[in-house]
């Protein structure tokens, strides 16, 4: 990586749940570390509420605030991708490392899950902010 923050992008289909949180929660809990992104093949027109209210109880984030769907084409260069676990073709955009966080769509479930996934995304992005911090990540694993 670069002597300046690596940029991160958080891709999933629709950039309206899942990705959302995981660019709030790496803007809120990584920004010394990474500059945080997202965005999808697809756009939905708000953020899903369900993430937005819990996020809001959570963590005190509102994404709706400082956040939109957006498509790939509206993202700067990126360092890093990480796409969420999409279900259907995920997501490609040009980086020097990309994983996939294997991570289950909560739209349409109980609170219970939704806090679940959140709660997976804010241990992913500590843990992402860890090996950047220690030069653990890979420079280049894109294929």
């Amino acid at each position: 990586m670069s002597k300046t923050k690596p940029t991160v992008a958080f891709l999933c289909v629709h950039n309206s749940c899942r990705s959302q949180m995981a660019e709030a929660l790496g803007k809120a809990l990584a920004g010394d570390v990474f500059d945080s992104c997202s965005a999808g093949t697809e756009t939905k027109p708000a953020i899903n509420p369900d993430a937005v209210r819990l996020m809001k109880v959570r963590h005190g984030i509102d994404m709706e605030a400082t956040q939109r769907s957006k498509l790939l084409a509206e993202l700067p260069p990126v360092d890093i991708v990480v796409t969420m676990g999409c279900d259907v073709a995920c997501p490609h955009l040009p980086c020097r490392h990309r994983e996939d966080w294997g991570l289950p769509d909560p739209t349409g479930q109980p609170d219970a899950v939704f806090l679940a996934v959140m709660d997976e995304i804010e241990a992913k992005v500590l843990d992402l902010k860890a090996r950047l911090e220690t030069g653990a990540l890979p420079e280049d694993n894109t294929p």
